[in-house]
């Protein structure tokens, strides 16, 4: 498939599942989506997610140390947009902030696995997963579900990456 083909595949899933498209301050990524939920095990969860086409990062663009760079960034973004605060000023609780940036490139080497893999996902309140969608392939990768502690939130990237990315 061609990433612009994907692009408008996850463009059009992010309409049906209620993902709303994010027009101020996205100059770092140009296109991101969010939406607000309860989730039956985290509680109120906030969710950002972005599309990033290897050919618009810096370099080569499909390159670990991109991907991981590229992620931090997206970390940034993420708690800007969401109260990083255990309480928000009017007493409600702040929502668990979950962000998924996908890198689309055609037919990713090992290391560029390894480094989403390698990511760091909870760090600073926020829960980031780097996926990787192999264009050529027209496959998705995305974190596995641990068989221990911490499966909700890996549970629910599952059920985003599927919903939203899995085209």
């Amino acid at each position: 498939m061609e990433i612009s083909d994907y692009r408008d595949a996850v463009a059009a899933n992010r309409r049906d599942h209620g993902f709303e498209a994010v027009e101020a301050g996205a100059e770092e990524f140009e296109r991101m989506w969010m939406t607000r939920e309860t989730d039956d095990t985290l509680g109120d969860v906030a969710v950002l997610a972005t599309l990033v086409e290897a050919d618009e990062t810096e370099g080569d663009g499909s390159d670990a140390e991109t991907l991981a760079d590229t992620a931090a960034a997206f970390r940034d973004v993420l708690a800007d947009r969401i109260d990083p605060q255990p309480g928000r000023a009017d007493g409600g609780e702040a929502p668990t902030p979950i962000g998924y940036m996908t890198f689309a490139t055609s037919d990713p080497d090992a290391s560029l696995l390894a480094a989403m893999n390698g990511f760091t996902v909870a760090k600073r309140r926020t829960n980031v997963f780097p996926l990787v969608y192999d264009a050529e392939a027209e496959r998705l990768h995305r974190h596995e579900v641990p068989r221990l502690k911490g499966r909700g939130i890996y549970r629910r990237q599952a059920d985003d990456a599927e919903r939203l990315f899995d085209v």
